[in-house]
């Protein structure tokens, strides 16, 4: 198995994130630090972080939370910010699944498994989530909902054509493009991700993921090329990202 995703699998972190850590030298292998995340490892192989022996974790946890705002998607935070991981209390280390601004709330995932959260998450397996914003100058008109179709020009790039789809997930995305056509976001949520909805879950509340939910979860993503959309209406609009 590869380091980072015998990291991922350890749930050390998410496959992206643990190769950044073997980039930074902070693995040895059989007392030899190593920094290439595709270096092979066997389970008889002594892998320490920081000098402290991992393992892979026999137990898989999935857990889905309503983020209130004002909480952050991430483990901890350094200006002592609530994090998203601090509603779930656990034996076993989780981290988020993607992220979610700090003013946007609604569902977002937290697991130790990384591979799970590699396929949720990576741009090639298209996973959809589905936002429902509520935007100011309301209602949209046609030539708002055209430059959406055909794609905005944003600092960091053009995004792609939208039909209520947006598979692309840049940062603060959703909120710029509708922001780029004149109609800033004043709320956000998330209310689907992949097969799996908010439902009524309050905010701040969590719950775990059924075994059918996860392997749902697991199947909704299709390696497949990279490809985008979005949407909007009036007042509230769901947009897929």
């Amino acid at each position: 198995m590869r380091l980072a995703k015998y990291l991922a699998s350890a749930g050390v972190a998410s496959r992206r994130a643990s190769e950044e850590i073997v980039r930074a030298g902070r693995i040895t292998v059989d007392g030899e630090i190593v920094t290439d995340p595709a270096r092979d490892v066997a389970a008889n192989d002594d892998v320490l972080l920081d000098g402290h022996p991992i393992s892979p974790e026999t137990e898989r946890l999935v857990y889905v939370v309503n983020k209130p705002a004002g909480v952050v998607s991430t483990a901890r935070d350094t200006h002592g910010r609530p994090t998203v991981v601090s509603l779930v209390r656990s034996e076993l280390r989780l981290y988020p699944v993607g992220r979610l601004d700090a003013d946007t709330t609604g569902l977002i995932l937290l697991t130790n498994d990384g591979e799970l959260a590699h396929r949720l998450t990576h741009p090639s397996f298209e996973v959809p989530k589905t936002y429902l914003a509520t935007i100011s100058n309301a209602p949209v008109g046609d030539a708002a909902l055209k430059a959406l179709r055909k794609g905005i020009e944003l600092d960091d790039g053009r995004t792609a054509p939208a039909r209520v789809r947006i598979h692309e997930g840049r940062k603060r995305q959703v909120r710029r493009m509708c922001d780029a056509v004149g109609h800033p976001v004043t709320r956000l949520e998330r209310i689907r991700f992949g097969p799996l909805e908010l439902g009524d879950l309050k905010p701040g509340a969590h719950r775990p993921l059924s075994g059918s939910e996860v392997r749902a979860l697991t199947s909704a993503g299709r390696a497949t090329r990279r490809s985008a959309g979005g949407s909007t209406s009036g007042r509230g609009r769901r947009t897929r990202a």
